[in-house]
């Protein structure tokens, strides 16, 4: 089933965002041509194996991009924010495995 992907901070200027089922997302032009495909995991490594890309994979990509915008003269203040606010998503992620590996609960559906 897929669905467009809607949200206030969602710019659909160039590309927009389709789901096409729970763990794979399109990225489509405004002129429907697909520009990429995302397959996030599915299930727990444990139970189903690697399968697909982690939140985590996606936010390193994103801080490895400005990382290289950083070193141009596309350099700014606001992509400087934006890279902190990324890694310190990755810190709470983080963070969230390390508290389940302490309970022992990782890997798990268990809350």
């Amino acid at each position: 089933m897929k669905k467009k992907l809607e949200s206030d901070l969602t710019s659909e200027v160039n590309t927009y965002i389709v789901f096409d089922g729970c763990h794979y997302l399109v990225i489509d032009t405004n002129t429907d041509t697909e520009v990429g495909r995302i397959h996030f995991q599915e299930g727990t490594v444990k139970d189903a194996g690697v399968n697909g890309v982690f939140i985590e994979d996606m936010i390193n990509i994103c801080i490895n991009r400005l990382d290289e915008f950083q070193a141009t003269d596309l350099c700014c203040r606001e992509n400087a924010t934006a890279k902190t606010k990324l890694e310190e998503s990755l810190m709470w992620l983080r963070k969230r495995t390390t508290n389940r590996k302490r309970r022992g609960v990782e890997g798990t559906y268990k809350k």
